[in-house]
């Protein structure tokens, strides 16, 4: 009995013996000193393809009424745009919608059926700014009667987002170069980097229809100027200091 108490003493001092090596094993690195900063890049650039979308409307008493002359209105605002030579690729027949409208009747207070409303939503994608003016006036005049806006774009956002984010981190190291100067410290290497956000906006124009619904009106080019895109990126940067 005394052999087996000492058995088991020796055993579990052997367990206590290699966890402690265990817990031995290996050295700590110490903690390298950095610097966390936040960088901001801008890139403006000049906008070279727009996205058209307008809608035709019509109404009626009778449903299939206002279908066939919203069809034949949709007809021919897109024939107007084929007939620039604008690539049928580029045209798109979006939402179709058709909807009882009602009136509120005060006197008798109630609501009163009156008619009928059918919506064609189409799209218009453009490559060449220059057209942009004339396919306006030609969709307008040919049937379209809600311009629902103009959206501006590039052609190459790839290229204008990465020099955007090359832009944020140059900001974000030569923000911690000079807090970094005034220690007589260098900045090493990056440690850490996070994109934190990206802002792509695409400028929308929006047109009075009225104005543009007359054949004498004449597509003003100015007026579709959309200026210039600017592009925003932001990063964090954490780097080792030296």
């Amino acid at each position: 009995m005394r052999l087996l108490l000492i058995g088991l003493v020796m055993a579990w001092t052997g367990c206590l013996a290699a966890r402690a090596q265990v817990i031995r094993v290996g050295t700590e690195t110490p903690a390298v000193p950095t610097i966390t900063v936040q960088g901001e890049g801008v890139v403006r650039v000049q906008p070279d393809r727009a996205t058209l979308r307008f809608a035709v409307v019509t109404r009626d008493l009778d449903p299939e009424q206002a279908r066939r002359r919203n069809a034949e209105a949709s007809r021919r605002a897109l024939n107007a745009v084929r007939a620039l030579g604008i690539d049928e690729r580029k045209l798109h027949l979006e939402a179709l919608t058709l909807h009882p409208m009602r009136e509120y009747n005060p006197d008798l207070r109630r609501w009163e059926e009156k008619g009928y409303e059918v919506q064609r939503v189409l799209r218009v994608e453009l490559d060449d700014l220059d057209r942009l003016p004339e396919v306006v006036a030609r969709v307008v005049q040919q049937g379209a009667n809600r311009l629902q806006g103009i959206q501006y774009d590039v052609s190459n956002r790839e290229a204008v987002r990465l020099a955007a984010l090359q832009a944020a981190v140059r900001n974000a190291r030569e923000k911690a170069r000079q807090m970094l100067s005034e220690l007589n410290r260098e900045v090493g290497d990056p440690i850490r980097i996070t994109e934190q956000a990206l802002e792509f906006p695409r400028p929308l124009w929006r047109a009075d229809v009225a104005a543009l619904r007359t054949a004498e009106a004449a597509p003003e080019p100015e007026a579709y100027a959309a200026g210039e895109i600017e592009v925003q990126a932001r990063v964090e940067i954490t780097f080792a200091i030296r």
